[in-house]
């Protein structure tokens, strides 16, 4: 076998001879096989290693060649030559295909105690007062499974809900690090199964941004979710334009010939993935006796995470002994031989220029922080949430402070602290207005809330945020009337409250520039169609304080008129489920006020449901299961999955408890998650996982996996 300079000169030298021959047809046509196999070891040069041998325009004029001389010769094109990366037509839809082995998930960790605990629990399932550990990136992308058989790339999907997933072969055919065909049988391995991840590196993701803010197109926010929506675009030429790129850290299944060579451990496994073309973390990964050098470096590594080209968002720790791994097993959620170890949030400074104050439906006054712009975590910060007086004092902010900023859970921008000794002097005491910033009304704060609030509900700005409420998608969902639209509206004096939006002038609007027939057509029948809304939907649509729309269903169903809750106290309001004396004691506030009452009858009049239609009970599948949702989901509306729910008997919960049977999690999930894992007793599944529940219940139920 050559060494690897040989191999560098030796293929150098090929490129060279080819180089010469490109017009000679000839030529190609014996030397086809060499042609493409110096093509593979320049795209690993390129793709794997970032280290060309040669320029783009040598590299391009090769692959052309090749392109010529099969086409000229169409008995010479083999499934895995470079050229067959791209195939034609769109796919319409992904199929379903099962994995191997099931793709579980890890169990995460934050600190050392969490990795002391687990390393104990590893070393008393082994036996052994010390283990090898083999520690890697966690990379930040989206997870995908491989299969090769017989050398050759034959199938690819995503993780899906661990079991089954969705074929994607002919997108990742598109990522030049992955090889499309790979020398197993060279260990004697005939069937193999590996996992990895497919990123978009900070440059790429930059460039690509830049590409879609030149179009007009809003820009994504962060390179783990340009790279999950690549690899579900419907044409595969799209995909190959996204520069993704594929780290693979993880051999699931072999299928080895008798006589196979043996691999003793998780490192060596990555050493044969990158000998095989991969690009697997062999240069990234460390290897250590003991937790404590695993703790050290976790440390270490952390510090330095921004140097990297690509995001990882932690360290992934694994037994290194194969065959410990096979005794130690996994749970039905996660191996028992690996952890993850989670970094802490993105984090960055910034200087607070001003102030500004938000009123909210409900009279709630929100300082805003306007900070200079920042970049944390793929995405540009430049407002920031202050929440309340009480959380500017325990902060000690003050008007020009250097900020400490993070992105709560890599999502939402939070000001963990200021930093008083950067201050110069010129820094100002924030004073938080005693009179409201929109009608000048005088605010008032109960002893319980730590929020200031307008009691005028005639304020302006609360007027606006509940027409806004009143006419969002999982209110009263009427569509064309967004938050620009009402805004423009009420400063023209045609929207003055929530039933003046079912008088709204149509004629006088058609003539108004910018709003065709069209969209006027669409306003006004989205109006129409809101009047046939359920009462759930109003009664959530109306904003009243603690109901949201799980509460707002038991409501519907405990009435027959929504101006029966009118007639009830607070003691029979606390007899209906879930509501307790906070819930009650807002309820009855809200419909013992005439001004509220006088407006139900308005929208009564127009037109809307005001009576209950009670459902009967569901004898489906999910009868007595409990469900709850978080994050934002692909394939459906929250709303239609919430459907799905009680369609099938399950009933959908308002938060995370001891009561719930299921947790769906989607992108980007937020502290429910944290809190369902703490859980037992909760079951927690992806959306794939959740339709796989629906169709297939009992055999789902058995085999649900927690992320």
């Amino acid at each position: 076998m050559m060494s690897n300079n040989e191999k560098t000169r030796f293929y150098q030298d090929k490129s060279r001879e080819l180089a010469g021959h490109l017009d000679d047809q000839s030529f190609l046509s014996e030397n086809i096989d060499l042609l493409r196999e110096v093509i593979r070891f320049h795209e690993n040069r390129y793709y794997v290693m970032n280290d060309p041998l040669v320029s783009d325009v040598e590299f391009d004029l090769l692959y052309k060649a090749l392109e010529k001389t099969e086409a000229t010769n169409p008995s010479l094109v083999v499934p895995d030559s470079p050229t067959q990366r791209v195939g034609p037509g769109i796919t319409k839809q992904f199929k379903t295909v099962q994995h191997l082995v099931p793709m579980l998930s890890l169990e995460n960790s934050y600190d050392a105690a969490d990795l002391l605990e687990w390393d104990r629990k590893a070393r008393e399932l082994s036996g052994l007062e010390k283990l090898s550990y083999c520690v890697e990136p966690k990379f930040d992308g989206a997870s995908i499974s491989l299969v090769y058989e017989n050398d050759l790339f034959t199938r690819g999907a995503t993780r899906g809900d661990g079991v089954e997933g969705e074929d994607i072969t002919l997108n990742l055919k598109q990522i030049k690090s992955i090889p499309l065909s790979a020398t197993f049988s060279r260990y004697g391995i005939q069937q193999a199964e590996i996992r990895g991840e497919v990123l978009m590196n900070k440059n790429s993701f930059l460039k690509f941004n830049e590409q879609l803010l030149e179009q007009n197109l809003p820009p994504l926010a962060n390179p783990r979710n340009a790279a999950s929506g690549s690899l579900r675009l419907k044409d595969a030429r799209l995909v190959g334009k996204r520069n993704l790129e594929a780290f693979i850290y993880h051999i699931a299944y072999l299928n080895f010939t008798p006589d196979h060579e043996e691999i003793p451990s998780h490192a060596k496994s990555l050493e044969m993935l990158w000998d095989l073309g991969f690009r697997s973390p062999v240069h990234e990964k460390k290897v250590f006796l003991g937790i404590q050098g695993v703790i050290d470096f976790c440390k270490e590594f952390e510090e330095k995470r921004d140097e990297l080209p690509y995001e990882i968002d932690g360290l992934v720790i694994k037994v290194n002994e194969l065959s410990l791994q096979e005794k130690l097993g996994m749970t039905t959620h996660h191996p028992r031989w690996a952890i993850a170890f989670k970094f802490k949030a993105r984090q960055s400074t910034s200087k607070l220029l001003q102030v500004e104050y938000q009123v909210g439906r409900t009279g709630s006054v929100t300082p805003v922080a306007k900070i200079q712009p920042v970049p944390i975590g793929g995405v540009t910060v430049a407002s920031i949430s202050l929440h309340n007086q009480d959380f500017i004092r325990e902060k000690d902010i003050r008007m020009g402070d250097t900020l400490l900023v993070e992105r709560a859970g890599d999502v939402i921008p939070y000001i963990v602290k200021s930093f008083p000794e950067l201050r110069d002097g010129s820094e100002v005491e924030i004073q938080f207005p005693s009179h409201c910033p929109v009608c000048k009304t005088a605010l008032v704060k109960t002893e319980d809330e730590a929020v200031w609030r307008c009691p005028n509900e005639r304020c302006d700005a609360q007027v606006v945020e509940r027409m806004i409420h009143f006419t969002s998608k999982d209110a009263m969902d009427i569509r064309g009337l967004g938050d620009a639209i009402i805004r423009k509206f009420h400063e023209m004096g045609w929207l003055k409250d929530i039933p003046s939006i079912y008088q709204l002038p149509l004629d006088e609007l058609r003539k108004m520039e910018g709003f065709g027939a069209k969209s006027v057509t669409n306003i006004s029948e989205a109006i129409e169609k809101s009047k046939t809304q359920p009462l759930f939907r109003l009664i959530n649509a109306l904003g009243i304080r603690f109901v949201g729309e799980t509460t707002a269903k038991t409501l519907a169903q405990s009435v027959s008129h929504l101006l029966d809750l009118a007639t009830m106290d607070k003691e029979a309001l606390q007899q209906i489920e879930d509501v307790g004396v906070k819930v009650a004691e807002s309820i009855h506030q809200y419909f013992s006020n005439p001004a509220n009452i006088e407006m139900l009858k308005r929208l009564e009049a127009a037109g809307l449901q005001l009576k209950s239609i009670k459902q009967a009970s569901v004898d489906g599948s999910l009868k007595g299961k409990s469900f709850l949702f978080t994050g934002t989901l692909y394939k459906m509306k929250r709303a239609e999955a919430e459907a799905l729910v009680e369609s099938n008997g399950g009933k959908i919960l308002s938060g995370v408890s001891s009561k719930l049977d299921y947790l769906i999690v989607g992108e980007d999930a937020g502290s429910k998650l944290e809190k369902a894992k703490k859980i037992a007793s909760i079951q927690i599944l992806d959306e794939d996982g959740f339709i796989k529940l629906i169709q297939k219940p009992t055999d789902t139920q058995q085999s649900a996996q927690h992320l």
